[in-house]
């Protein structure tokens, strides 16, 4: 009776261990589907961020500054620091 529950213990050992490298498997392709579905999620992005970005400058226009800073309209230094004008 020991040697048949011995050998029932050593198959369910057996079953045990192709349950778990299956599982183990299972868990390396769920990790380069996530990792595959990082890299379309990024090249995604940088394409939504260069559509928007032509968008922009159809909406906008080609707007070039006349200084070097956006939004700059040529104000003398003595205008932008905030003291009275006289």
């Amino acid at each position: 009776m020991a040697v048949l529950a011995l050998v029932i213990s050593v198959i369910a050992l057996i079953c045990a261990c192709v349950a778990y490298r299956k599982s183990g498997a299972a868990a390396e392709d769920l990790k380069r589907t996530v990792e595959d579905f990082g890299l379309s999620t990024e090249t995604f992005r940088n394409k939504t961020a260069d559509m928007l970005e032509k968008l922009e400058k159809k909406v906008r226009g080609e707007e070039k500054p006349t200084s070097g800073q956006p939004g700059d309209t040529n104000r003398s230094h003595a205008d932008t620091t905030g003291a009275p004008q006289q």
